[in-house]
């Protein structure tokens, strides 16, 4: 999977002097990994350096991180007293982050709260989901409700309360509703770019600076699938 986004095509959802948050695009690292792939963090310094004419070095902190084939909201902090702020909204779980995953196995119930112990394999790079505690192991915790059938899928849309290392993947797995594309978790077969049917919908959080309640909404990629969930 290539990396998709230039600083030119940068689908900016929120800017502000403290904060800017992103519409990922899958395919594209949040932050420079052993592939040397140009991450999303150094193309967001370089829109801003572009935008404000800023010579020199442009300071971009990171917040939090999407997998690599996932979409959706990713915020960077433009200042380090934003970035103190936001690092212990996140920490402390003051944010309310909303994803859309699709599904081809309808989950047992149509709503549902799922507590797993998540234990992660790093030679994998991936995150096993136990029922009960296990050595080194974290629970993880996220709700789900199923919001619309589509043809031979099904629409999940999923509050986190917990931020594991691939947790959505894991958890949706463990009850028998891996996401499509996620070969890494059990779907059948990958999709054609790469990607997998995973989005970060929704994130709202008090501004660190300006003290207001900010809701972001992030649409989709454009594919007949998501379009059908719209």
């Amino acid at each position: 999977m290539k990396t998709l986004s230039t600083s030119k095509n940068l689908q900016v959802l929120y800017e502000d002097n403290h904060l800017i948050v992103i519409n990922k695009r899958p395919g594209d690292i949040v932050q420079g990994d052993k592939t040397g792939d140009n991450p999303l963090s150094e193309i967001v310094k370089l829109y801003i350096a572009e935008k404000y004419d800023k010579p020199g070095a442009v300071f971009l902190g990171v917040v939090h991180r999407l997998d690599r084939p996932t979409s959706g909201i990713v915020m960077f902090a433009r200042t380090s007293k934003a970035l103190t702020r936001l690092n212990k909204l996140f920490s402390e779980r003051e944010t309310q982050k909303t994803y859309w995953a699709v599904v081809k196995n309808v989950p047992p119930k149509v709503t549902d709260k799922l507590v797993h112990f998540l234990k992660r394999n790093t030679k994998q790079n991936k995150s096993y989901a136990h029922t009960k505690e296990v050595p080194d192991s974290k629970k993880a915790i996220l709700s789900y409700t199923v919001t619309k059938e589509l043809n031979s899928y099904f629409l999940l849309e999923i509050n986190l309360e917990t931020g594991r290392h691939h947790q959505i993947r894991s958890q949706l797995t463990a009850i028998g509703s891996p996401v499509k594309g996620d070969l890494k978790y059990g779907f059948d077969r990958s999709n054609k770019d790469g990607s997998i049917h995973l989005h970060a919908r929704k994130l709202q959080f008090v501004h660190p600076v300006q003290k207001e309640e900010i809701t972001i909404i992030a649409p989709p990629p454009s594919d007949p699938i998501w379009n059908a969930c719209i």
